[in-house]
């Protein structure tokens, strides 16, 4: 007997295609970054479609059920297929799975409690953690009970999960013999996912510093002394809305694809798609440079380096130099007015170099551009 009647399994297997056919990079970013634009509005028109969505509602008691069964309602549907249970159920995933459960709590956590103090600011009171500072917490009993217990709980969740679940020990090493796909630790994915798009030297070094940098600025470059203390979205927006999109659009990204997504041959899969070690993606990845001289000046590549590479350093002066001075005229235009010249310089930069790594996403995906400047004679390539 089958487990689901046969009009209910074909809904289901068109639901799967769908899902497996928008999982694809190519529109799970997009469907990522118009979410982030809409639930955190960096601009007035997304301001607009936020209000429109009543977006706010997610942030109650209510919107929280709402959230959280959507996503448990979406997980146990994923378990029915045989090839979703492989990747999540994997014992190296499973933590990975609970980290997104996670990320979604304490995220709509943060912003009901900011949601809250904003209302009660607009009233006229204020915030709730200015109220409860008057109260007196002893460090002993109260604080050393809540720890004992946390202590407890975990220990015990970490022995349940030993014995529940096998440890990932794989076979020993055998230089013959390379995993497929072979992945870095969770933590690491998201470096391993940039490596397809950026030269080991910038994937590996100068993004993730410009990326740890740019947030640790932020404070420094919000001066708004309003928010100390408090949660609160309306009266730091600039900080919220730009730690959101270095962490979710890119970081999390970034760590979702490369753990679910990423399959044989670092080629991608759909979440219900079944990992087929034969898959192979053809690529015909080119240079800025070829793209220029050979497909559309039709001609030969200059042997002088600087002349060859020229359209990727006019590329980059005009990303760089020009992009700054037209952003503090137009959308950047009263962020520029607040915090100044020099602190605006800052933001912008660590903004553009954060930029790059969707911007050279969809040149891959779209143009199948490899480098904006390739200089292989000197291992330089951007």
């Amino acid at each position: 007997m089958e487990a689901f009647p046969v009009p209910l399994k074909i809904i289901m297997e068109a639901v799967k295609h769908f899902i497996n056919a928008i999982a694809s990079p190519k529109i799970l970013f997009n469907i990522v970054f118009l979410f982030y634009l809409i639930v955190f509005p960096p601009f007035k028109f997304f301001q607009r479609i936020h209000d429109a969505l009543g977006i706010d509602r997610l942030w109650t008691k209510r919107g929280g059920i709402f959230i959280f069964s959507l996503m448990f309602l979406a997980f146990a549907f994923g378990l029915t297929d045989a090839n979703f249970r492989l990747i999540v159920l994997k014992p190296d995933n499973v933590p990975i799975v609970a980290l997104l459960f996670l990320v979604v709590f304490f995220l709509w956590f943060a912003m009901t409690q900011a949601k809250e103090n904003d209302e009660a600011i607009a009233k006229g009171d204020k915030p709730k953690e200015y109220a409860d500072s008057r109260e007196k917490v002893l460090v002993f009993p109260d604080l050393v009970y809540i720890e004992f217990l946390c202590l407890i709980f975990v220990a015990v969740l970490l022995a349940v999960w030993a014995i529940g679940l096998p440890a990932p020990l794989e076979q020993p090493a055998n230089p013959t013999v390379s995993p497929n796909p072979s992945k870095a630790p969770w933590y690491f994915l998201g470096l391993q996912e940039m490596l397809v798009y950026f030269d080991p030297w910038i994937a590996g070094v100068v993004l993730p510093t410009a990326i740890l940098l740019g947030l640790m600025c932020i404070p420094y470059i919000d001066k708004n002394r309003k928010g100390l203390g408090y949660y609160t979205y309306q009266d730091r927006k600039m900080a919220i809305n730009t730690f959101m999109f270095f962490w979710l659009v890119l970081w999390m990204f970034l760590i979702f694809i490369g753990t679910f997504l990423r399959g044989p041959n670092w080629s991608f899969f759909g979440p219900f798609e079944y990992w087929d070690h034969n898959k192979l993606e053809v690529l015909n990845n080119i240079n800025l440079s070829q793209y220029v001289f050979m497909i559309w000046l039709k001609q030969g590549m200059p042997s002088n380096i600087l002349l060859r590479e020229a359209p990727g350093f006019l590329v980059l002066a005009v990303y760089f130099g020009l992009l700054p001075a037209i952003f503090a005229k137009t959308i950047f235009k009263d962020l520029y007015q607040r915090i100044g010249g020099i602190r605006y310089s800052i933001f912008v930069v660590f903004l553009l170099m954060a930029l790059a790594l969707p911007i050279k996403m969809y040149l891959r995906w779209l143009f199948n551009i490899k480098y904006i400047i390739a200089i292989p004679e000197f291992f330089f390539n951007i």
